[in-house]
């Protein structure tokens, strides 16, 4: 039990990207079928295959108006990188996979710090909102830990990814994204690089149309599909961005190589080599960017570039997945 409370306090710190599907009351509408929308998981030849080259530049990194830990908003120069035209699909990692017999995280099992003679137990945090005697408690039955919850089963052992090959992966740890990773040769994005390739992406185009799979309606009672989508979307299924990328802002969040800290200038003091976040404390975090489909606007608004999250490295979620960058193309 001591465990599993562990595991729920860090994907409590979440909630920021919570949400659910209709409840308290409310019918769920089927979604658009992916076709119709237009998707584009098209993986185009060229130097580098699925990538887009993005050109050094600066840019204002941050943000003053919103959460906190987005500041302060500051000037930042990036080298020259490649970066993942699509967040990673399941039928790429079910490829990496089947090459290299790896196996996730959340497949091998959560281990307990308090109790290190424990067996560790496979799965993972799944995002299920619960009505319980009539009265939905929005803050304490939003996540749960799912024994069996993993890639292959994202909702659990009874769930699998059949027909869900082109959405993206998650329940994918941190060490999980990395070592993909390095199978291809790449690596995970630093946030400046995420922030940076996001710059021209956001929840709606210039026209007021859906430019990214986020929630729609009144969080976390009602979602209606307006953008098509109850959950994860195929991966290309909006507008790219300015440089071709897609799906940079919602869908799924997305790991990043960054350490977390408080703040743009918290002192990464020798004391914190694992990152620091007062929601998880002892807990070695990363951040996570761009969002997810659990973002509303009535209750988070990190569909932004500038938006950060912070992310236990020890723990995948529901709706937590990734891309790679190449820094020194040959």
């Amino acid at each position: 039990m001591q465990m599993f409370n562990r595991i729920l306090i860090i994907a409590a710190t979440l909630l920021s990207g919570a949400a659910g599907y209709l409840w308290m009351g409310y019918e769920r509408a089927a979604p658009v079928a992916a076709n119709a929308l237009g998707c584009s998981p098209d993986f185009e030849d060229g130097p580098h295959p699925g990538m887009v080259r993005v050109p050094a530049g600066g840019f204002t990194m941050g943000a003053e108006f919103a959460y906190p830990e987005e500041g302060p908003a500051h000037p930042q120069q990036v080298a020259e990188f490649w970066i993942d035209r699509f967040e990673v699909t399941n039928a790429q990692f079910a490829a990496f996979v089947k090459a290299t017999g790896y196996v996730t995280l959340a497949e091998r099992g959560i281990s307990n710090p308090a109790d290190p003679a424990a067996r560790p137990i496979p799965g993972s945090a799944v995002f299920k909102p619960l009505i319980a005697e009539g009265a939905f408690d929005p803050f304490a039955s939003w996540w749960h830990f799912v024994e069996g919850a993993d890639w292959r089963h994202p909702q659990g052992p009874d769930s699998s990814i059949e027909g869900l090959e082109q959405h993206p992966v998650v329940h994918i740890a941190y060490e999980d994204a990395e070592a993909y990773a390095n199978w291809l040769g790449h690596e995970l994005p630093t946030e400046a690089q995420f922030e940076y390739a996001a710059q021209t992406s956001g929840r709606k185009n210039a026209a007021g149309e859906f430019a990214s799979n986020t929630w729609q309606g009144f969080f976390p009672l009602q979602n209606d599909p307006l953008d098509g989508h109850l959950g994860t979307a195929p991966v290309g299924c909006f507008t790219a961005n300015a440089l071709g990328l897609y799906d940079l802002i919602g869908n799924v969040w997305e790991w990043t190589s960054s350490t977390y800290y408080m703040s743009h200038n918290f002192p990464t003091l020798q004391d914190w080599p694992q990152g620091y976040d007062p929601a998880q404390p002892g807990e070695p975090v990363g951040v996570i960017k761009g969002g997810s489909y659990l973002c509303a606007p009535n209750y988070c608004m990190r569909y932004r570039p500038e938006a950060r999250q912070a992310q236990s490295k020890g723990l995948g979620t529901s709706h937590i997945g990734f891309r790679t960058v190449l820094n020194s193309p040959q």
